[in-house]
């Protein structure tokens, strides 16, 4: 009989026999059911075990041809330990610290997760010269989803049948059995996936084109439990890469990551920042966006790829998006785009919802929706942008310490508006060291009428010429299903007030709770 573990390093094809092979499948979200979906197709036995599952998912898993569990999972289900399942596929939501993953890790199970599960079955559709598309990979604390959304645009514009994929939303099972096929695939990672790549560098283990690592901050700690295995989950994304390692000049742990990576031999390290570029780097010179990288003779010669001026034009001038620009702009590069397409792409690229997003002008002020500012880091990069603007932050803070955003930008600001369960945080740093800006706390009101107070407040506090910024600092949890609740809510109340006539109003709030 052969042993488990052979069977598995001999899974890497989706041509491979998975035939009865028992897996189990922690959680039904998207992710899940795109892993449980894949899996069935394979022949392979699934068990689903999820505390409570969509009512779309949980009626679909029997039609797969699946089983669900539905069992609270602060123990292990006696389903699962009876399954014994050969391998399990998590969700990136269970943690490391969780009884059932410590249970697996316990027992000596495989315990992959789907992004690993998708790189053994990545041939399942072919190029035109039968091999599987390349994979790009992008990681970073904040700045991903518009970078990998903007690489793609590069590499389409650039002639390659290119998609994003994997956190932005589209789960990546789905990318590599999309019959169309793709020449790349623009994976966005977050540190939970990547933690659950770094498990195992056996035959599983993806070999990406390139890779990049925008920047380095606390986050997710609870989960990761502390900031060094954050950022050694962070440096898995640089493994094997086998053409480009691009880093952040301006964050040397980028930098130090790629330094200390197993990668391919013949990878280049590639750097960005918003300076003079050097050879092997991408910058700005003078107001022009430059590849030393990726040309001919790159201790002579720059490569133009747009200005700051043309991107000031499409409301991409922010510093932040800049930064993220160049580093998919080497992304781009790596895959063979010329510089003339990564300029046609900047000409029609649009940035996400609640990212720096322009609601309104109105009176004489700007309102400005950055909702998927959900770190201290992220609204950082809001508040540089906008630095005498009316602050509205709070929500869950999960366990970060705001009290050095507030040092280094606070007292920028013209007043702050605390919303969310996390107040007390923001009222001590606020206290300690920016004492002179006015604050405003929105009490425990229901989520309906969170933004409503939050706005009024706002409007009461900003000037003519002034900037309103929703740039939270925090999760959304505590109050909203998710920071894109979060921003519409604040999109719907600054258009009713708008439509009430009454944004002309400011200065006659005292910082209380309202």
């Amino acid at each position: 009989m052969t042993a488990p573990s052979d069977r598995l390093d001999t899974l890497t094809s989706w041509r491979a026999d998975w035939t009865r092979l028992r897996v189990a499948v922690l959680g039904l979200g998207a992710t899940g059911f795109s892993v449980a979906d894949t899996l069935a197709e394979l022949g392979a036995d699934v068990l689903v075990v999820a505390e409570s599952a969509p009512e779309e998912y949980a009626r679909l898993v029997p039609v797969i041809g699946a089983r669900l569990d539905e069992s609270p999972l602060d123990v292990v289900p006696a389903s699962l330990a009876d399954f014994a399942p050969e391998v399990v596929v998590a969700s990136p939501g269970f943690p490391p610290a969780h009884p059932i993953i410590e249970w697996v890790r316990g027992q000596g199970i495989a315990l992959w997760g789907d992004i690993e599960l998708a790189w053994r079955l990545r041939d399942k559709v072919v190029r035109d010269d039968g091999s599987p598309a390349d994979w790009v990979f992008v990681t970073g604390t904040n700045g991903k989803t518009t970078t990998t959304r903007l690489a793609a645009t590069m590499l389409v514009e650039g002639g390659l049948r290119a998609a994003p994929c994997g956190n932005i939303g589209v789960p990546i099972l789905d990318a590599i059995r999309d019959p169309a096929g793709f020449d790349v695939l623009v994976v966005e990672l977050s540190s939970h996936q990547l933690w659950y790549l770094g498990l195992d560098d056996g035959p599983g283990a993806p070999v990406p084109h390139s890779a990049v690592c925008l920047n380095l901050a606390d986050d997710h700690l609870a989960w990761h439990g502390s900031a060094e295995a954050y950022r050694d989950a962070k440096a898995v994304v640089y493994r094997h890469a086998r053409v480009a390692c691009v880093y952040n000049k301006a964050d040397a742990q980028t930098m130090r990551m790629v330094e200390e990576a197993d990668v391919t031999e013949g990878a280049r390290a590639v750097g960005f920042d918003l300076g003079v570029p050097g050879p092997s780097e991408l910058g700005v010179v003078d107001g022009i966006l430059a590849d030393r990288a990726f040309v001919e003779n790159r201790r002579t010669s720059a490569a133009e790829l747009a200005t700051v001026e043309e991107l000031r034009g499409r409301g991409l001038a922010m510093p932040h998006v800049v930064a993220n620009i160049l580093a998919a702009a080497a992304l781009a590069r790596a895959a063979g785009v010329e510089p003339a397409a990564v300029r046609r792409a900047l000409q029609s690229f649009e940035l996400d919802p609640h990212r720096m997003q322009l609601v309104a002008e109105s009176g004489g002020v700007a309102w400005i929706d950055d909702s998927k500012a959900t770190n201290p880091h992220a609204a950082i990069a809001s508040l540089t942008a906008f630095p005498r603007a009316v602050w509205i932050l709070g929500g869950l803070f999960k366990g970060i310490d705001i009290a050095h955003i507030v040092r280094e930008r606070g007292g920028e600001v013209t007043a702050a508006i605390a919303i969310g369960v996390d107040r007390d945080p923001v009222r001590a740093a606020f206290a300690r060291h920016a004492p002179h800006v006015p604050l405003y706390e929105v009490d425990d009101a229901q989520t309906e009428d969170v933004m409503a107070r939050a706005v009024e407040l706002a409007a009461r506090a900003v000037g003519a010429g002034g900037v309103v910024l929703l740039a939270p600092a925090a999760a959304s949890f505590d109050q909203f299903a998710s920071y894109g609740e979060r921003g519409d809510r604040f999109q719907e109340a600054v258009r009713e007030r708008i439509e009430r006539g009454s944004t002309d109003d400011s200065g006659g709030a005292s910082p209380e709770a309202v």
